[in-house]
C-alpha cells in the first residue's frame, strides 16, 4: 500500500474529517475503538472518498458511537439494527458508499439474523465489526463472542458457551470479503478497510479490541499492556496457522487450540444485490 507514505497528518486527517463538536470522546483509556476510528480515516483519505457521497451508520453500543465523530451524513439507529437501515439506504441510493460500524453484540447477537440476511442478500455495505468480547456500554454482560470460560456480570463463574466466529459465519454464508485483524498493527487493517470500501458486494472487516473496563477488569487484563500481549499471544495468521496445522508436530498443532485467527479469509467477486436488481428492473421494462 504504497499510498500509505503520502498520507496526510494525524492533525491534518481530525481536521478535514472529525467533528470537533464531539470532542473528548467517551471511549476508555486503553479502549481500541480510537485505532479504529483512525484506521478507518487513513482508508477513507487513501481513497480519496466523496464524503459528500458517503454514510456512515451505527447501531448501539460503544463501536457504534464511532459515526458520530466522522464528519459526514450518517444514522444512529436502534440496537441490532444497523445493518437492516444500512440496507435501506443502499437499495435506496445504490451509489453511496455506506459503512456500517458495528460490535459483536450489536451486529451478531442482537443483530444476528440482520447479519445473516444482509450477507445471503450480498448488500453492497463495507461492515467494521469491532469484537471486544463483551457488551461494553450496557454492562459486561457475555456475547456472541466472548471466550469460553472467560468471566463476566452474567457468567460470575465463568462462560461456558463456545463464542461465535463471526469471519467463518461470514465466510460459509459467501460474502466476497471477510478480514479478521488486531489494532496493533496499523497498516494491514488499513489496506483491508480500503480493500472492503472497493469490493462491490458484503465487505466485513472484524477488528479484535481490548476492552480493559468491562472484559478486562474481570479477566484479570484490566492493565494495558497486558491486555495488548493477550492479543499478541492469542492471534496468528491465517498462513502461519494452516502451515502448523500441515506441517508442525503434534504438540504444535494442539497450542493453536486458544489461538485466534487473523488476516484475510475470502477475497473474491460475487453479484450483489444491487446489480441484480438493477438487472431485473431493466428486463421488467422490457
Amino acid at each position: 500500500m504504497s499510498g500509505l507514505l503520502k498520507l496526510k497528518t494525524a492533525a491534518e486527517l481530525r481536521q478535514i474529517y472529525l467533528r470537533h463538536e464531539m470532542f473528548p470522546t467517551i471511549f476508555c483509556d486503553g479502549c481500541g475503538l480510537g485505532n479504529v476510528l483512525n484506521y478507518t480515516l487513513w482508508a477513507l483519505d487513501e481513497l480519496q472518498l466523496d464524503l459528500d457521497r458517503t454514510v456512515f451508520v451505527s447501531g448501539i453500543g460503544c463501536s457504534s458511537r464511532l459515526s458520530g465523530y466522522v464528519n459526514a451524513d450518517g444514522m444512529h439507529t436502534t440496537h441490532g439494527r444497523a445493518l437492516a437501515f444500512a440496507s435501506g439506504i443502499k437499495a435506496a441510493q445504490p451509489d453511496l458508499n455506506v459503512i456500517v460500524f458495528t460490535g459483536d453484540g450489536d451486529g451478531s447477537g442482537i443483530g444476528g439474523n440482520h447479519l445473516l440476511h444482509t450477507i445471503r442478500r450480498n448488500m453492497d455495505l463495507t461492515v467494521i465489526l469491532v469484537n471486544n468480547f463483551t457488551y461494553g456500554m450496557t454492562g459486561g454482560q457475555a456475547a456472541p463472542t466472548t471466550p469460553i470460560d472467560s468471566f463476566s456480570t452474567t457468567t460470575p463463574y465463568g462462560n461456558i458457551e463456545y463464542p461465535l466466529d463471526i469471519c467463518a459465519l461470514a465466510q460459509t454464508l459467501g460474502a466476497p470479503y471477510v478480514a479478521r485483524w488486531m489494532i496493533n498493527q496499523p497498516y494491514p487493517p488499513i489496506k483491508s478497510i480500503a480493500q472492503g470500501i472497493q469490493k462491490r458486494g458484503f465487505a466485513l472487516i472484524e477488528m479484535l479490541v481490548p476492552c480493559p473496563t468491562a472484559y478486562g477488569r474481570r479477566n484479570g487484563l484490566k492493565q494495558l499492556e497486558t491486555i495488548w500481549q493477550w492479543y499478541r499471544d492469542h492471534t496468528i495468521l491465517i498462513d502461519d496457522y494452516e502451515h502448523i496445522m500441515h506441517f508442525g508436530s503434534p504438540d504444535e498443532r494442539a497450542a493453536l487450540h486458544d489461538k485466534i485467527k487473523i488476516g484475510i479469509f475470502q477475497d473474491c467477486e460475487r453479484e450483489s444485490f444491487e446489480a441484480r436488481w438493477a438487472a431485473l428492473v431493466e428486463q421488467v421494462k422490457l
